[in-house]
This record gives C-alpha cells, structure tokens and sequence, in this order.
C-alpha cells in the first residue's frame, strides 16, 4: 500500500454564530453553531458557502468537543456541493482536525463525490477557517 498524499484542495473561512445551547445532556452540551456564510478557494474550485448551514457541537466532559457540520457550498460557476464532517476541537476550539466528504450533481464536480478529505482549522473571532487536503 502506498502512503497517503494530501493535495491541497481549498481554503474556508465561514462566519459563525450562536444558534443555541443545551446544557449538561447525556452525551454532553450541545451547541448549536450558524455557520451559512463564507467562502471557500482553491486551484480546482472557489465560491461561497450559503445558507442554511452549521455545526453541531458536543462539549464532552474532558473539555473536548465533537463537531457534526454540514455546509452547502456554491461554486463561482453555480454548480452546488453538499460538505459534510465530523471532527474533534481541542484547546477551545483553537485547534479543529475534521474529515470531509462532498455531494453534488455537477458535472464539471462529479470527481468529489469519490473524494475523502482531512481539514485543520480553529475558530476565533466569529469565523472558522480550515485548509482542506484532499487524501489520495
């Protein structure tokens, strides 16, 4: 087998906002995150990502949260991609390794239907921003 390369695929910066809190459930808190608008580029592809959109938060007991994301994003030639993920956010979410995986019916975009990607980001400020590498 050979090792993994990662292929830079895109930049995203996504503005984010409070949706919600719900405190001291089973499996944690959750925190509910807006996270519809942004944008994203890269050599292969660029655009913005719309609404609706957000992240899904559990903050286990050890201090580290469990993200559950879904975003929509639109290309700048106007073809549509699902971006889903899960991940882990440590440090307050300063340090986020996600792994993301695409949807669309583009043609032009058909090739991220087969792709698996790693992202590294952190959130600051009301934005969340991830370099995303595509694993090939």
């Amino acid at each position: 087998m050979a090792t993994p390369e990662l292929v830079p695929l895109f930049t995203i910066s996504a503005a984010t906002t409070m949706g919600g809190i719900v405190p001291n459930g089973p499996a944690g808190t959750r925190v509910i995150v807006d996270a519809s608008s942004g944008t994203f580029e890269g050599e292969r592809l660029r655009g913005t990502v719309h609404g609706p959109g957000g992240d899904w938060v559990t903050v286990r007991a050890d201090g580290s949260m469990h993200l559950d994301v879904r975003l929509l994003l639109k290309t700048d030639d106007g073809a549509d991609i699902y971006m889903e993920y899960k991940g882990i956010g440590l440090d307050g979410a300063t340090r986020i390794t996600t792994a993301p995986m695409f949807q669309t019916g583009a043609e032009q975009y058909a090739w991220l239907n087969h792709v698996v990607a790693v992202a590294r980001g952190a959130s600051a400020d009301g934005t969340v921003t991830y370099d995303v590498y595509e694993v090939r």
